[in-house]
């Protein structure tokens, strides 16, 4: 490309502008600039996570101090009986928690961009009432719902049902039921993120032919499934992937609500790793459970790195 050049009024020459080049900065400024970076991952991460892994193949407890190295720890916790029903009940949780929070988020991002598109009222009051689940500890929303679902005089759903003639459910304390709970107040509390990644996508569609489908007769169903879904692909694949992740890690919002039971129904791995550790006072085994939990992040992350398309990546 050719240098800009300046011409000066009643001069015989024009006058050559060159760009001062950058220079180019040295590695030791890029070391200086990272550094600070790279110690709080280290000391907030990496040393963690590298203790977790070294106390993982230890003998360790919280209820003394000596330890020793070995590799029964991973036999003896693996090989747990009860780990096998506790996998079951996490997979049937984090398959209905993700599917429930993918479809009532999206639609909810929906309902909000149509009514942002036709400036209804109240639309802005609606999107505070779904984040307000969102920045919600996961104790405090554990103690909501034991309070909304509890088979006590003050549970507010059996109440209700108590007002028009029905008998109470046992919401927690039934094994089938209680997993339900659960779940519906998880879909609860992860609904606001996933409206919040697809709202902001549905801006990103392309009108034109959203339009173009509608003229041709396509339904809103076929319009949505067949032009809306692809174009915002990427951004659903992201979603799926962090809000598995996320609820693979719940743990406090179970723990408040039913504690795993009844008879460990509702103990997922998570839990049942907070348990090993801070009941059972069995620290390797939990770092091994930690370590079970990290692989099947890890798993989940490689999945979608296949799944997301080239070009979109």
């Amino acid at each position: 490309m050719a240098a800009p050049t300046v011409e000066r009024v009643g001069a015989s020459r024009s006058v050559t502008v060159r760009p001062q080049r950058r220079r180019p900065r040295r590695a030791s400024e890029h070391a200086a600039w990272l550094a600070p970076l790279l110690a709080l991952v280290t000391v907030f991460f990496l040393w963690p996570l590298l203790n977790v892994v070294r106390l993982a193949f230890t003998n360790s407890t919280l209820l003394r101090d000596q330890y020793s190295y070995t590799l029964k720890t991973f036999g003896q916790t693996l090989t747990d009986p009860v780990l096998p029903s506790v996998l079951g009940v996490t997979a049937v949780f984090v398959a209905a928690s993700v599917a429930g929070q993918l479809a009532l988020g999206l639609l909810i991002a929906l309902i909000m961009q149509r009514a942002g598109a036709r400036r209804l009222r109240g639309a802005a009051l609606v999107r505070s009432v779904v984040l307000s689940a969102w920045v919600v500890p996961g104790i405090l929303i554990g103690v909501i719902w034991q309070i909304v679902l509890n088979e006590g005089p003050f549970g507010l759903v059996n109440s209700a049902l108590g007002a028009i003639g029905m008998d109470p459910v046992p919401w927690l304390s039934d094994t089938k039921l209680a997993v339900v709970s659960a779940v519906t107040a998880n879909v609860w509390r992860g609904t606001a993120f996933t409206m919040l990644l697809l709202y902001a996508a549905l801006h990103t569609v392309n009108r034109e032919l959203v339009d173009a489908a509608r003229v041709d007769g396509a339904s809103r169903l076929r319009t949505l499934w067949h032009v809306t879904l692809p174009q915002i692909r990427p951004v659903l694949l992201i979603n799926v992937i962090l809000i598995t992740i996320a609820t693979l890690n719940t743990f406090d919002m179970v723990l408040a609500l039913t504690g795993g039971g009844p008879a460990q129904a509702t103990e997922v791995l998570a839990l049942h790793t907070y348990n090993a550790v801070f009941v059972n006072f069995n620290l390797a085994g939990g770092c091994v459970l930690a370590l079970f939990l990290l692989l099947a992040s890890l798993l989940l992350t490689a999945f979608y790195s296949r799944v997301l398309p080239e070009e979109q990546r």
